[in-house]
């Protein structure tokens, strides 16, 4: 079933005029876990504060399990790499390299305090980029994240190519999404990814769907959606603290 998130209107996070650009950076190196979280939540603050521009934040992470408020240990199969437990929403997922993730933190007050809106453009946001490839993503009523339909694998089969996990302090966003390029999908053979068990659903990538590209391949087109569905962003800035 189609998510009716598919009818909110996300015009209002495009931002207020003279709002200012959101800034854009970009890691090359994978940055560990803890480190991410601790610059997110400082970064945050600061904006709460408005002492800081918002902020997109794109980069990978070495291989590594997160656990949101709702995760359950259980979902846990094989604790073949480090498990942290965060307070975004959500269940537990896997991150590594060949997987871009995007750390968003935005001014959710300034802009519109509505949670469910925010994910529905995060969602409109990957589906958007994805579309720059040709591969169709898609909501669903019962399942957050962008999923895309696998036919060639039978009847109502779908994989989830994109996840999605918030967390909001002084309306003040952190965590964000991630977008499966080329990582190994076998990582997430070890846990229940997002508390998914349906057979019918399960976890593919870019690559594994006959897309061949670069990570700045993806980091073009996620600016380029990020600009249509959230307003403009600064150049890409050199490696700094976040």
């Amino acid at each position: 079933m189609v998510n009716d998130r598919q009818s909110l209107d996300l015009t209002p996070f495009a931002g207020p005029a003279g709002g200012g650009a959101v800034e854009w950076r970009i890691s090359d190196a994978p940055v560990p876990y803890p480190e991410a979280v601790a610059a997110m939540e400082a970064r945050a603050a600061d904006i709460a504060a408005h002492q800081a521009p918002e902020l997109v934040w794109l980069l990978e992470h070495p291989p590594l399990y997160t656990s949101g408020t709702s995760g359950k240990p259980e979902d846990l199969l094989d604790p073949r790499f480090p498990m942290f437990a965060t307070g975004r929403g959500g269940q537990i997922t896997y991150h590594g390299p060949g997987q871009r993730v995007a750390y968003v933190m935005l001014d959710l007050k300034r802009r519109r305090p509505d949670v469910r809106a925010y994910v529905a453009s995060l969602e409109e946001w990957i589906i958007r980029t994805l579309s720059a490839f040709n591969v169709r993503g898609e909501r669903r009523e019962d399942r957050v994240g962008v999923w895309v339909s696998r036919p060639d694998k039978g009847e109502g089969f779908e994989d989830k190519i994109a996840a999605i996990g918030v967390r909001l302090r002084r309306w003040v966003s952190f965590h964000g999404i991630s977008i499966n390029v080329e990582p190994d999908l076998t990582h997430f053979d070890a846990i229940v990814p997002c508390g998914v068990a349906d057979p019918r659903y399960g976890v593919t990538s870019l690559a594994d769907l006959g897309h061949t590209l670069t990570m700045a391949d993806l980091d073009i087109a996620l600016r380029q959606g990020f600009e249509e569905v959230f307003g403009t962003a600064k150049a890409p800035l050199p490696e700094a603290t976040v």
